[in-house]
């Protein structure tokens, strides 16, 4: 993906950074260990959906996503989609 059109996609989401030139990248923090379990298994459950999985990191009370399409070994439209509906889907966690 060219790197105009995923500035592009990057400024219609909330917090998501560019990590190198392969993946996008966001960190939340909860007010407990529990919640971020839960919001864990609640991406999941987005994830599956969309047949798209994000690499997942839980540090207690937080949790880093990474996005990137593996098989193209690159970002995609797949990516910043799925960004979007975590975003966009309200979690009470």
């Amino acid at each position: 993906m060219r790197a105009d059109r995923i500035q592009k996609y990057l400024t219609a989401l909330k917090g998501w950074e560019l990590k190198g030139e392969q993946k996008i990248e966001k960190v939340y923090k909860f007010p407990s260990f529990r919640c971020a379990i839960a919001f864990v298994n609640f991406v999941a459950e987005l994830a599956e959906k969309q047949d798209h999985h994000p690499d997942i990191t839980i540090n207690y009370n937080k949790v880093t996503l990474e996005l990137t399409t593996h098989s193209e070994k690159s970002l995609t439209e797949k990516d910043f989609i799925l960004a979007s509906l975590i975003d966009n889907v309200e979690f009470n966690g």
